[in-house]
């Protein structure tokens, strides 16, 4: 054998093992765990039932605290100041988590926030997914970590953990002093400031008070500890909290670490459970095929479905068309889609029988049910879901409908973009 083929034969050698262990790699942290509940849950109670009541807190693991209330906060006009009120009255402690970080004006005055209580001696926590928070100056982490600010920016990418490129956080959590905790679907960005008639996002947040706060911090907490080895736990984070109102407020965390993803089982149960109209605000929508023949189960039941997204120049494109290529049977099934008009859609609201209420973090979509960390709140009460299905059909006064005719008259463009990005739906 001549020196040149060998050498060669070398090089193919080591090029087959390179693309092996590098194939062996991605498969292994792009191919998410699995759905785990796979069949459709049938003979599910009402959700006005005690029986559903009894069967949610099993299934999902805890019963409801009871003695909170919250205050919805609509738009980053009415979000944002009252986060930042509630940071610089902090006097013990800040936790501190969200997906997206950037922007002079928004992320900018966080930064100055939390480095402000900081520097008065609160103790101050903060997670900020890595991906999500790429485009922050680092300035803005410099100010914080030299003002004290414990800081982490969580699942930063490495090559021998490829997993943390798909992998987010995706909470939106503050809890300040252990009493007051903020949740729901605002970032802390620039594109959330203001509202929708100023070209802000069309968005939800919640302020919550009480029992259910404890819940909210320990859903910080897990991902401290998985990120720090720390588990905070005295009672500068963990207060003993009195009942301030008559809501029964449940929070429902979702990982894939564990395995178990208990948004979607919680979404599952719910529509399976609804025996007049569901109502789904997201900004994402493309949920797998258990969720979607759920929904149609629920149309042949005499359901009503009305879903609610953004429109089309508020979406990417080849996501919306990968969703919108599964639309067909919900339209034939009279399921109602609606699509926000005057800026981007971001709240996301799940309200079934207008007594069932999930408000947090999760949208409609597999990357929420299966690959990122999630908190949602599910609260079971009359009065709060009128006052959030009025807010549903203010909103839908500003939508228009998608109906069967014109999904029908799709170009075949749009539909082979859709099909295409169709084929990594387990990421979408």
């Amino acid at each position: 054998m001549t020196r040149p083929t060998r050498t060669w034969l070398i090089v193919a050698a080591v090029t087959a093992v390179l693309a092996t262990v590098v194939s062996f790699l991605v498969f292994l942290n792009a191919v998410p765990q699995p759905m785990r509940v796979a069949e459709p849950l049938v003979s599910v109670p009402a959700v006005e039932s005690e029986e559903f009541q009894h069967l949610q807190s099993v299934v999902l693991g805890s019963s409801g605290n009871a003695g909170s209330r919250i205050e919805i906060l609509e738009n980053g006009e009415e979000i944002y100041p009252a986060k930042l009120e509630a940071i610089e009255s902090a006097t013990r402690s800040i936790t501190f988590e969200t997906y997206e970080y950037w922007g002079e004006e928004i992320g900018g005055a966080f930064a100055e926030a939390l480095a402000g209580a900081a520097e008065r001696g609160v103790s101050v926590h903060a997670i900020f997914d890595y991906v999500g928070s790429v485009q922050a100056g680092r300035d803005k982490f410099d100010r914080m970590e030299e003002a004290g600010v414990n800081v982490v920016r969580w699942r930063q990418p490495s090559w021998y953990q490829l997993s943390r490129f798909n992998y987010r956080t995706h909470r939106k959590l503050l809890v300040v002093d252990g009493m007051v905790g903020f949740t729901g679907g605002a970032n802390v960005a620039d594109p959330w400031k203001g509202n929708p008639d100023e070209g802000g996002y069309r968005d939800n947040h919640y302020r919550l008070e009480g029992p259910v706060v404890a819940h909210l911090q320990n859903a910080f907490m897990q991902n401290w500890l998985n990120a720090r080895n720390e588990l905070l736990h005295t009672t500068e984070y963990f207060p003993l909290l009195e009942e301030v109102g008559d809501l029964s407020i449940k929070v429902v965390n979702s990982s894939p670490r564990e395995g178990t993803h208990r948004v979607r089982l919680m979404l599952l149960l719910a529509i399976a459970g609804a025996r007049d109209s569901i109502r789904l605000a997201t900004p994402y929508f493309y949920p797998d095929d258990m969720i979607m023949d759920a929904l149609l189960d629920a149309r042949e039941r005499g359901v009503s479905v009305d879903i609610l997204l953004p429109s089309a120049e508020h979406y990417s494109t080849a996501v919306r068309e990968a969703s919108k290529n599964r639309w067909g049977k919900l339209l034939e099934a009279n399921v109602r889609i609606h699509e926000y008009q005057p800026s981007k859609y971001h709240a996301k609201l799940y309200i079934v029988d207008d007594y069932w209420i999930s408000i947090g973090s999760s949208n409609l979509d597999n990357r929420s049910f299966r690959l990122n960390d999630e908190t949602n709140a599910v609260i079971m009460n009359r009065e709060l879901a009128a006052t959030l299905v009025a807010q549903f059909e203010r909103d839908l006064e500003q939508t228009e409908t998608y109906d069967l005719e014109k999904w029908g008259e799709r170009p075949w463009t749009r539909r082979l973009v859709g099909w295409l990005t169709m084929t990594v739906g387990w990421h979408l």
